[in-house]
């Protein structure tokens, strides 16, 4: 391996079977001359992992209940409720719902959602062939079948395939991937005619609306996630919603709340649980009080951080147009998004085109991830390699699939470097459609 690659911090978002040979060391260190010598003269320098710091209302949250010892979300002193039951009845406010569970992780909350409405071993389950591993992965831990649903142009599933599809399982586990939120009223309509409950994975759609509606509130159960680069942040986490008290009163139970139910503060009442006690699992996967305590604060300032990651998705999306062979996926009028990453479209490209401006992008400081590889690589995978979950080939969405590049959006980039960003893919893009 090359020197440059042995030493460029940006080289992991490779995959790696693109690492080896001469060809890609060869690229890297010639554009690595280029800027040395002045042929490029614009290179990212920041990061594209770096969060914002919690804010300090979350530290010193955080700092009283490190002092307290009492993390475990049932370990109160009098009428104290916690700072999990405070987060939930302040997340089913924000959500405008009766209920809300705080979890352990998001694919906690998915795999709870899903056997708290009935799904066990052996059933069949719709997803979104477009969408990351813990999705199928949560179908597969309550031992069912995931069925999956292609995928359109605009990273959507395809209501024409999702209604050819309706009747092969009773549960659709939506997952609105990178944030793109499919035409809502028609998916229900859909689902509704064929008797499917919808529970919605809406790891990337926490503050976005479809017609003024939060995502996750269309369907059943609404389930979110808190890890690292979501829109809130505790490393790792999860929330689960939903307006059914029975549902509601299963995912508690399932979250381990043993006999403590009566101490949530966004649940159903305590007769609820009395149907539902003693025939569901404990299987633990609680939120504790130090991360719910970082999650408040950040919650109250969720609107203002999405419309920031929607000003830096704008700037990218207003740079990446009109570059040729380049496709920007349109967001419908009714989709009220938060962009906290952007994805656009090298539709028909060949594979070695589209590895060869990833490279040219990295070696600017650029990193941008592709559902094309032949190998799954980071937290980029695609249903081809996710082979306990049998699935015939589809062709319409694994042409849409070797086409999306996917890039993050921290909060930690200002608008100024959204617009650099933008022209470096811009001009290697360009670069490398107008060579043929």
């Amino acid at each position: 391996m090359c020197s440059y690659l042995q030493r460029d911090p940006f080289v992991a978002c490779v995959p790696r079977y693109l690492r080896h040979g001469t060809v890609l060391c060869a690229t890297l260190t010639a554009g690595a001359g280029q800027i040395r010598n002045g042929g490029m003269t614009e290179r990212f320098t920041g990061s594209f992992t770096q969060q914002e710091p919690i804010p300090e209302a979350g530290i010193e949250a955080a700092l009283s209940v490190l002092r307290s010892g009492r993390l475990h979300r049932y370990n109160l002193v009098g009428e104290d409720p916690g700072e999990v039951s405070l987060l939930e009845q302040e997340f089913a406010a924000a959500m405008g719902v009766k209920y809300a569970l705080a979890v352990a992780s998001g694919g906690y909350a998915l795999a709870t959602a899903l056997r708290a409405v009935g799904v066990g071993p052996g059933d069949r389950v719709l997803t979104n062939v477009f969408t990351l591993a813990p999705v199928p992965g949560a179908i597969a831990s309550v031992g069912a079948v995931p069925v999956f649903v292609g995928v359109t142009e605009g990273l959507v599933i395809d209501l024409e395939d999702l209604a050819a599809k309706a009747d092969q399982a009773d549960v659709l586990l939506l997952s609105h991937m990178r944030g793109h939120l499919c035409d809502m009223d028609r998916l229900m309509q859909i689902c509704e005619a064929a008797g499917v409950v919808v529970i919605e994975d809406c790891a990337h759609t926490m503050g976005a609306r479809w017609r003024g509606r939060f995502s996750g509130t269309d369907g059943l159960v609404g389930c979110y996630s808190t890890q690292t680069y979501k829109h809130l942040n505790s490393g790792e986490g999860g929330l689960l919603v939903t307006d059914d008290a029975e549902v509601m009163a299963r995912a508690v139970m399932l979250s381990g709340s043993y006999m403590l139910y009566d101490r949530h503060l966004a649940a159903p009442a305590p007769e609820v649980f009395e149907a539902v006690k003693y025939d569901t699992p404990n299987i633990s996967g609680r939120m504790d009080h130090l991360r719910a305590a970082i999650l408040r604060p950040q919650l109250r300032d969720l609107e203002t951080q999405c419309t920031r990651w929607n000003d830096r998705y704008r700037v990218v999306e207003d740079g990446l147009r009109g570059t040729p062979g380049l496709t920007i996926v349109e967001r419908p009028a009714e989709e009220s998004p938060v962009g906290s990453s952007i994805q656009f479209m090298l539709l028909d490209w060949a594979e070695s085109k589209v590895a060869d401006v990833l490279r040219r992008c990295l070696a600017r400081g650029v990193e941008l991830k592709w559902f094309g590889g032949a190998e799954p690589s980071g937290f980029t995978s695609r249903y081809d390699s996710w082979r306990y979950a049998h699935a015939e080939r589809m062709p319409a969405s694994d042409r849409v699939l070797k086409g999306i590049v996917d890039m993050r959006l921290p909060l930690t980039f200002s608008l100024e470097d959204c617009a650099l960003i933008a022209r470096i893919i811009k001009a290697e893009v360009s670069a490398v459609y107008q060579a043929g």
